[in-house]
């Protein structure tokens, strides 16, 4: 792959073979995929699964050990300067100036890509007037959803073409977080390709793809309704009153593949030849007398359990 040239418009984010060690751990393992312009792209996994390192990696913080990428059509490499024009990246952990006013930290952003709050207040608007009313307010003394609206505004004030967001609703109110991804989905409309990652599996759904890692290895990529779809296997709801040692009996049967704490319930995957009313009556006979058992439709979550598990 040649560096310098603009190309692989289709495709605004192309991955080959990314891997990246910390001395003996293996942070990412070989990742490949990629994302179409105007994509809503989701990775979703465990806190020390990679998405950090690999989003870092891709904005030109932190070189990858080996395999190659294009951002934009630009070698992460070899235009790595050109890549942090076209790129608006938030991190997990919130990074803008505290002691800085909400409208300080937005016109220091505007100002180092050479641009003004004005020119692209078009963008941020529906973002940044939640906010305005604490224009004033130091960054430090906003509340996590405030936080999250003005690290994202000031991600998005130089028009990025590609917007990366690791874990943008990590400690966010359910309110916020719902919020935020309304706004996002707004922000697809103007046909800004995002990326983002995510450790909670309801947000899943609401990506039009999702790679699903653990470990440093994407496990599947998919649309969330065809990766449910995929699921064949039995999935049954399990509940009694001593949910601990229904969770120990589940795992001892050989009919039960798996089963996993879900709530206040739990899941329990069986294999395709079992009988799912010989398990309830074993369980019954067991010492279960008041157990309830029904089939459930699967999640996201069931389908990475069911790898991972």
């Amino acid at each position: 792959m040649s560096c310098g040239g603009y190309f692989q418009l289709i495709m605004s984010v192309s991955v080959q073979n990314i891997k990246k060690s910390y001395g003996a751990v293996e942070a990412l393992k070989g990742v490949s995929f990629e994302v179409e312009r105007g994509e809503l792209f989701g990775i979703i996994g465990p806190d020390g699964a990679g998405k950090t390192s690999l989003f870092r990696i891709l904005t030109t913080l932190l070189t990858a050990d080996e395999g190659s990428a294009t951002v934009d059509g630009w070698d992460i490499v070899c235009d790595y300067k050109s890549i942090r024009q076209c790129v608006g990246y938030m991190p997990g952990r919130f990074s803008l100036y505290q002691d800085m006013t909400v409208e300080e930290n937005l016109s220091f952003f505007a100002s180092v890509f050479g641009t003004t709050i004005q020119e692209n207040y078009w963008l941020i608007a529906d973002i940044f007037k939640q906010i305005a009313p604490f224009k004033d307010r130091r960054a430090g003394k906003l509340s996590g959803g405030m936080k999250q609206k003005l690290a994202l505004s000031c991600a998005l004030i130089h028009k990025p073409s590609v917007l990366f967001l690791d874990e943008p609703t990590t400690g966010v109110d359910p309110v916020s977080r719902k919020e935020f991804w309304q706004m996002l989905r707004r922000l697809q409309e103007q046909n800004i390709t995002i990326l983002v990652s995510t450790p909670y599996m309801d947000e899943a759904t609401l990506c039009d793809r999702i790679a699903l890692i653990r470990e440093g290895s994407f496990l599947t990529i998919d649309s969330p309704s065809q990766i449910v779809e995929n699921f064949r296997e039995p999935l049954f709801a399990v509940n009694a009153s001593n949910m601990s040692l229904l969770l120990k009996a589940l795992r001892r049967m050989p009919e039960v593949k798996s089963s996993y704490a879900f709530g206040d319930i739990h899941h329990v995957v069986l294999t395709t030849e079992a009988s799912p009313a010989i398990v309830e009556a074993r369980l019954k006979d067991y010492v279960f007398p008041d157990l309830e058992m029904y089939p459930i439709p699967p999640t996201v979550e069931d389908c990475f359990l069911s790898i991972t598990v």
